[in-house]
């Protein structure tokens, strides 16, 4: 029936109603890749070989929790709210009612913002090589080969847990054509970005690196 219909509105001239099929196809593989990751993650999508990046958080002056805006939209995080497993606040005072909003950071891009990235802020990616320095759960490797044409997409990740995880979903969802994970700093990947079209580089340093260690691995990207 499907495939039925699909040839009908081919023939009738309706390809800006077939692009938009398989558009909606993509959102659903990766809100099908989201819920999957989100099955094998606790809610702050964080493991405990992240050393760093946890002890930062601990240290920071306010309140703050891990929400991975790629595993968890805001409808999501309210559903969360609702049921107790989160909270959007703190309260300032221990029993009292002087509370204030916790501070979310998130270390991966929404899906809506993946869907911008690909559709309206890069060009035309055809034959490209596209490099995601801080890969993490793969977000931005996974939507680059559903929304773009890039021929390779390569995800540099330090963590081997995340590698692992990547992995896992690159091989369930048949990936592997275009997609390979590094498990390397990207210090020693000069050659790997001199061959890059595009660098993505999302809130890569800030917690898991010191600001002395940030700036030399920031200007070691940008000089190969």
């Amino acid at each position: 029936m499907l495939q039925s219909s699909i040839s009908t509105q081919l023939k009738e001239g309706n390809v800006d109603d077939f692009d938009d099929l398989v558009v909606n196809n993509n959102d659903v593989v990766l809100k099908n890749i989201a819920e999957d990751l989100r099955n094998r993650l606790p809610i702050e999508a964080m493991f405990n070989s992240e050393h760093l990046a946890i002890q930062k958080i601990h240290q920071h002056p306010l309140p703050m929790i891990h929400v991975d805006a790629f595993l968890y939209d805001d409808d999501f995080v309210d559903s969360l709210c609702e049921e107790g497993k989160m909270s959007r606040n703190y309260c300032t005072e221990c029993g009292s009612y002087k509370t204030a909003s916790l501070e979310f950071i998130s270390h991966s891009f929404s899906l809506m913002e993946l869907k911008f990235l690909y559709q309206h802020v890069l060009p035309d990616l055809t034959g490209k090589v596209v490099v995601d320095v801080g890969s993490r759960l793969g977000a931005v490797l996974f939507a680059g080969y559903l929304y773009s044409s890039a021929s390779q997409l390569y995800g540099v990740e330090m963590n081997a847990d995340f590698c692992q995880l990547q992995e896992m979903t690159i091989t369930k969802y048949q990936f592997i054509d275009r997609i390979k994970v590094v498990h390397a700093d990207i210090c020693t990947q000069a050659s790997l970005l001199q061959k890059a079209d595009v660098v993505v580089m999302n809130n890569v340093f800030e917690y898991f690196l010191d600001r002395l260690e940030q700036a030399r691995r920031i200007y070691s990207s940008a000089n190969g």
